[in-house]
C-alpha cells in the first residue's frame, strides 16, 4: 500500500510540474497579407511581424508572430493559399489584404467576397481574426474609394471580428517613412505602423486568452 501511495504521489507531482509548462506555451500569431506584411525590400528583422513580435515581447507578452506575407498578393491570391499558409496550431491571424486589389482597380465587390471567404475559412478552423483595413489610393476616384473603404467595417461587423481601421496609419504621405517608390514603408515606417497598431493587437491577444487559446 505504501508503494502505491508513493507512486500516486509521484505521478501527481509530475503532472503538476508539467502543467505550467503546457499552460505557458507562447501564443502563435500569423501575419497574413501582402508586401506590407512581408516587409518588401526590408531585412527580415525589419518586417511588420518581426517588429511587432519584438514590441509585444518587450511589453511582457509571450507570443510568436509568423510572417505569411507575400508581395504582390491580392485577396484572390490570399484566398487560394490561406489553408496552407496558416498552419494548424495558429492562435490568431492578423489579416491584411486588399491594397493590391485597389491598385489594380479590382471590383470592391470581388475584394469583399474574397476577404469574406478568407475570414470564413479561418473561423471554420476556430482561428480568431484581427482584420487590418486598407484605403484605396485617391487616383481611383471618389466613388471607387468610398465603396472600397466600406468593405472592412462591414466585414468586421458581419463576422464580429476586431478591426484595425487602416494598416498604413501614420505612414501614408509622411516624409521619411517610405521607400523610394513612395508606396511601401521603410523600417522607420514599419515601426510607426507597429506602434499605432499595438493597442489593437494587445486587445486581440486579450480576446484570445479569454477564449482559452
Amino acid at each position: 500500500m505504501r508503494f502505491k501511495a508513493i507512486l500516486f504521489h509521484f505521478l501527481v507531482m509530475s503532472f503538476m510540474a508539467a502543467w505550467p509548462v503546457a499552460a505557458q506555451q507562447p501564443i502563435q500569431l500569423v501575419g497574413f497579407g501582402d508586401s506590407l506584411m512581408a516587409g518588401y525590400q526590408l531585412a527580415p528583422s525589419q518586417s511588420y511581424t518581426a517588429q511587432l513580435e519584438t514590441a509585444l515581447q518587450a511589453k511582457g507578452h509571450d507570443v510568436v508572430v509568423a510572417n505569411a506575407g507575400v508581395s504582390g498578393d491580392t485577396t484572390s491570391g490570399g484566398l487560394s493559399r490561406v489553408d496552407w499558409s496558416v498552419p494548424d496550431g495558429t492562435d490568431g491571424v492578423i489579416l491584411e489584404l486588399g491594397a493590391n486589389d485597389a491598385l489594380r482597380g479590382i471590383s470592391p465587390d470581388e475584394t469583399e467576397k474574397n476577404l469574406d471567404a478568407i475570414i470564413s475559412r479561418l473561423k471554420e478552423r476556430s482561428i480568431p481574426v484581427l482584420l487590418a483595413g486598407m484605403l484605396a489610393p485617391p487616383n481611383m476616384g471618389h466613388a471607387y474609394s468610398e465603396r472600397f473603404g466600406e468593405i472592412y467595417p462591414r466585414l468586421a461587423k458581419k463576422h464580429d471580428v476586431p478591426l484595425y481601421p487602416f494598416f498604413l496609419d501614420g505612414v501614408v504621405a509622411v516624409a521619411g517613412t517610405q521607400l523610394e517608390d513612395g508606396m511601401h514603408p521603410n523600417a522607420k515606417g514599419v515601426g510607426i505602423m507597429v506602434e499605432r497598431s499595438l493597442p489593437a493587437v494587445e486587445a486581440f491577444l486579450g480576446d484570445i486568452r479569454t477564449a482559452g487559446k
